[in-house]
């Protein structure tokens, strides 16, 4: 208790000089936004653990599985017309079904989130950026919020955990792996858009991997760049240099 006068004197400087750290409360729309976002991340998980099912008693049976999407027209008709022993038959039928009752509750999903951001600028010029659809596009703004909080996109990289970690001694300077801080979903979303990126951005990203020696530093490269596109498209409601080249 005897210093609790000379911290609060310390705190009233800090903030007279514009230096005390402030916290982002996000508001109540957004949390609601972060909420459906969240649920139906963990809808997605759910339905790939499913489909991991019906893959694993395929290969357990040894059934070929020839094309990439075993559940789309060709997948279906494989498993429909694949005959299989009761103890095999019902761990897969169970799950199909299961899978279809996940499609209707994301497609649910989806339709509200899309009309929970109809007209939001910066969402809408964020799905210019190829690799982000509408869905990691909900992410991005789930996840960011209000991003005039960052000053620039290196903060917002940052927040992300997309930079490197710097130590520096006198003058060694060493650059590590990513700090993977911050928001783990917003760097998620980010490499992911960046995989589906990567065939667009071939060049850059074969140059980034030849100079780097690593497809995975590349990606995250790409990944770093993806996000300061992001930064600009929800700052300003477009993304200059990609209108620019669509034009």
């Amino acid at each position: 208790m005897k210093n609790d006068e000379r911290d609060a004197a310390d705190l009233v400087d800090l903030l007279r000089l514009g230096r005390l750290a402030e916290a982002y409360i996000a508001p109540p729309a957004l949390r609601e936004l972060r909420e459906l976002v969240s649920y139906r991340a963990k809808l997605v998980a759910l339905r790939s653990g499913l489909k991991a099912q019906v893959h694993s008693v395929l290969a357990k049976e040894g059934v070929p599985v020839p094309m990439t999407d075993l559940f789309g027209t060709a997948g279906q008709d494989l498993l429909d017309t694949t005959r299989l022993g009761r103890s095999c038959a019902i761990p897969v039928a169970s799950p199909r079904e299961l899978i279809m009752a996940h499609d209707e509750q994301l497609e649910m999903l989806e339709g509200e989130i899309a009309d929970f951001l109809s007209g939001d600028k910066g969402y809408l010029a964020i799905q210019a950026i190829p690799g982000v659809g509408p869905v990691l596009g909900a992410v991005f703004v789930a996840e960011v919020g209000d991003v005039t909080r960052f000053c620039s996109p290196e903060k917002l990289c940052c927040w992300a955990g997309l930079t490197p970690r710097h130590r520096e001694s006198d003058l060694h300077v060493h650059r590590g792996p990513i700090t993977k801080q911050g928001s783990r979903i917003l760097r998620w979303a980010a490499i992911e858009a960046a995989s589906r990126h990567q065939r667009a951005q071939a060049e850059r990203f074969e140059r980034i991997a030849a100079r780097a020696d690593s497809r995975k530093i590349a990606r995250v490269a790409l990944a770093r760049h993806i996000v300061t596109l992001a930064y600009y498209g929800l700052r300003d409601g477009e993304i200059r240099c990609l209108a620019e080249k669509a034009g």
